[in-house]
């Protein structure tokens, strides 16, 4: 999939800009807060019926006007696609295709995939195990159906059982053994696609770190879960009283979580600034090859801030690497237009430079 052109009319502090980009890498420099990221969040946008970073519709729209409007051209071989979104404000947003108004938001999702690579990634490492699930469960969940309708159903039942913890009293014994019954059936299907998933992903990941280290270091992704050493109706059967007392569930799949180590210990604990930036860059490359295998179409990949706190041979390698068949339309955001031009120069490839300055983009000369 193809970005082919680009208007912007009001999105956050981008006024007016009609853009039209490289099918391969294009790059977007400026000093910090003058717009670039806002760029990329316009083209994310497009893909996910929202702002990455501000979940709030009405404040995407620039501050003293009315509105915002996102017009695309996307080519992916001989298909070509419109994709259009408007919102006014105290109105709600309109997202078309080829024209045609969606009646759901959800029918688009998926139509343009893409991969975002942002500085908000380092909470994989650096928050608890919620945000590293609710990665598995996206890249998951963009191929495998069955296996989010299984996680709605498990969330449901959870919710329930729940909600009979903070009774008073004790309910009915045959309550307690619908809901973790319904927990147990649902987690063992969702148990199995996510152990299946970590074990194909890890290959791919450690390939994508490997390529950007070096091969100096040794990393590991491991999946852990109640489920890998006993049966969950056992568990939860096991646990009701105590909690019962902390009034929420305390066992199940909703605790799993992804081992992130690097040389044998927790990355976030001997990781430098760099070695975290590269395991978050090989873990989102990894993702983008699962959505590439599972559609149609070749996902557009963002890497916002790419270059920040990597050293220049791991940007090289990085360059070189995304450069490569596997990987599509790129657009790339950096504060210093010298770091990553001469290795451009050096790839060969087709690229495209646009300056950035107080929300007006301008392309130059490569």
């Amino acid at each position: 999939m193809q970005l082919t052109q680009l208007t912007v009319l009001n999105f956050k502090n981008i006024r007016e800009a009609t853009l039209a980009f490289s099918p391969g890498i294009n790059c977007f420099f400026g000093k910090n807060g003058e717009g670039k990221t806002n760029l990329l969040d316009a083209v994310y946008y497009l893909s996910f019926c929202k702002s990455h970073s501000n979940p709030v519709d009405s404040q995407n729209i620039t501050h003293d006007a009315d509105f915002f409007m996102l017009q695309a051209q996307y080519q992916e071989g001989d298909r070509e696609e419109e994709i259009y979104c408007g919102m006014k404000r105290r109105q709600r947003k309109i997202f078309k295709r080829n024209k045609k108004e969606y009646e759901r938001l959800s029918d688009h999702i998926g139509r343009i995939p893409l991969v975002l690579i942002s500085p908000s990634d380092e909470e994989l490492i650096r928050e608890g195990s919620e945000e590293r699930r609710r990665f598995m469960d996206m890249v998951i969940s963009q191929y495998d159906h069955a296996y989010m309708e299984a996680l709605i159903n498990y969330n449901k039942a959870l919710a329930q059982r729940n909600a009979l913890l903070k009774e008073e009293g004790f309910a009915d014994e045959a309550l307690w053994d619908l809901y973790e019954e319904m927990m147990t059936r649902e987690a063992t299907l969702v148990f199995q696609k996510r152990q299946s998933f970590v074990s194909e992903f890890s290959i791919v990941f450690e390939k994508y770190y490997q390529q950007i280290s070096g091969g100096k270091e040794t990393i590991l992704l491991n999946y852990s879960s109640h489920l890998q050493t006993s049966d969950l109706i056992v568990r939860l059967r096991g646990s009701r009283q105590r909690d019962s007392i902390l009034g929420y569930t305390t066992v199940g799949i909703h605790k799993d979580d992804l081992d992130m180590e690097l040389d044998g210990y927790p990355i976030k604990r001997v990781g430098s600034q760099g070695q975290n930036k590269s395991y978050l860059i090989a873990l989102k490359l990894a993702q983008f090859i699962f959505l590439k295998k599972a559609g149609n179409a070749t996902p557009i990949l963002l890497l916002d801030d790419l270059f920040d706190k990597l050293d220049a041979t791991r940007v090289e390698r990085i360059i070189k690497l995304v450069s490569g068949e596997e990987f599509g339309q790129i657009f790339i955001t950096d504060t210093n237009r010298e770091n990553p031009e001469h290795l451009l120069q050096r790839t060969h490839g087709n690229y495209r430079i646009f300056l950035v300055e107080n929300g007006v983009i301008t392309q130059t000369e490569s």
